[in-house]
């Protein structure tokens, strides 16, 4: 048998994950980048953001909102701007990343600490072997830098019971909540790629307290645990790896 490949794509991975009835509802909406595709999601929502299909650490991550007939703010890194029209944007993002193209997803309007957004990394793991039970590793709160809406781009990772406080939106048991969803969602990756052992899962809270799966990382960036004060999240990750 031909082993199935783990695949570095936000739109393949998104098709496998609102398969299951329990996680669609926890998707924002997402589709190819396309003209129309894009027209129509800006009349539906009042922002979206647009990801390359095999992005990584937030890199040319573009949000869109609507100001008007035909008037977009684009904000992508740390600047802005306002334009008429989509098709010098859509030209630029087929630049960017000619391979794989791009996604738009509906933009979700996270909880914030102060005036920055933030979301929750939760790592779920299992021991070699297909029949090894998923199990939640670590977690901790990415806020935005100052200028930025990715969380990605950011100096703070905190805890989560931390962050959840300051924003006041929940306590322990949102975030049990929050890892329950992360632990179906990896078994959902998990029946279809069988040697996948880790998944670095983004999960979004809004202001209405409401849990999304923004997307999930196979190879997550572990750095952010080496600088929690609680280090023994991070020695039960490299357990899980080892083993």
């Amino acid at each position: 048998m031909i082993p199935i490949v783990i695949k570095r794509d936000k739109w393949l991975q998104y098709r496998i994950l609102r398969k299951g009835a329990s996680l669609a509802k926890r998707l924002p909406e997402t589709r190819l980048l396309q003209k129309k595709t894009l027209s129509k999601m800006l009349l539906h929502y009042q922002g979206v953001v647009l990801k390359p299909r095999n992005g990584s650490y937030g890199k040319d991550i573009v949000f869109m909102n609507r100001n008007g007939a035909n008037v977009y703010r684009i904000h992508h890194e740390n600047n802005a701007a306002t334009t008429r029209g989509t098709a010098k944007l859509l030209q630029w993002l087929r630049n960017k990343n000619k391979r794989r193209g791009y996604i738009v997803q509906r933009r979700l309007q996270l909880a914030r600490i102060g005036r920055k957004p933030f979301d929750i990394r939760i790592m779920v793991q299992r021991k070699k072997g297909a029949s090894s039970a998923w199990k939640v590793t670590g977690s901790y709160a990415k806020v935005a830098a100052q200028g930025y809406l990715v969380t990605n781009v950011t100096r703070r990772a905190i805890p989560v019971l931390e962050a959840l406080q300051l924003a006041r939106i929940g306590d322990r048991r949102l975030l049990a909540q929050a890892e329950r969803i992360a632990l179906l969602a990896a078994k959902r990756l998990g029946a279809r790629y069988p040697k996948l052992r880790q998944v670095g899962f983004d999960i979004g809270i809004d202001r209405r307290r409401r849990i999304w799966i923004i997307e999930g990382n196979y190879h997550p960036d572990l750095r952010p645990f080496r600088r929690l004060k609680d280090r023994s999240m991070l020695r039960r990750i490299l357990w899980y790896k080892r083993h």
